[in-house]
């Protein structure tokens, strides 16, 4: 088990496009486990690979702690819908915002084999797609951020709770 550091707002990797997977090596293997064990201990549902300082376009998923999901070289093929709520970002540490993202999502990746496959998604996972594979092209979720909703983590859900009452 490796955790590697987790760059936050601010490190210019965060901001920088990321190159094409060509073939799945040992270190990347070994890559994809650590991005694993780091997501899972700083108690995310994605990480990309810039967000350990790697500008590989690798993202790791699991929404459920039961489904984990690599994928390499993903691309979206469709969306509809939307759904507006609240997102952070281990990237961001203690913030969220309110952003909205599709509702739904197909895309296509290849697993840790370099097998291409197709997924669709729905709700937290077509969000997280979403939010993961904008770190592959440089782009944090702060950006799309509705004007006035980002703040801390606890503020945000207190604030929440506030309105729906």
């Amino acid at each position: 088990m490796a955790i590697r550091n987790i760059r936050t707002m601010g490190d210019p990797i965060l901001k920088k496009t990321c190159k094409e997977v060509k073939e799945m090596t040992p270190r990347l293997r070994q890559l994809v486990e650590d991005m694993f064990d780091t997501m899972y201990e700083a108690n995310g549902v994605g990480l990309a690979a810039p967000q350990v300082g790697i500008l590989k376009r690798i993202v790791v998923i699991d929404t459920t702690g039961e489904d984990p999901l690599v994928m390499v070289n993903p691309r979206i093929l469709e969306t509809d819908g939307q759904q507006t709520g609240g997102e952070g970002c281990l990237s961001v540490p203690g913030k969220t915002g309110t952003v909205t993202r599709p509702n739904y999502v197909r895309a296509a990746a290849y697993d840790a084999n370099m097998q291409p496959y197709e997924i669709e998604a729905t709700e937290l996972l077509a969000r997280a797609i979403c939010h993961e594979l904008d770190h592959l092209e440089g782009k944090l979720y702060v950006d799309m951020v509705e004007y006035g909703t980002l703040m801390d983590t606890d503020a945000y859900y207190a604030d929440q709770e506030e309105e729906e009452q």
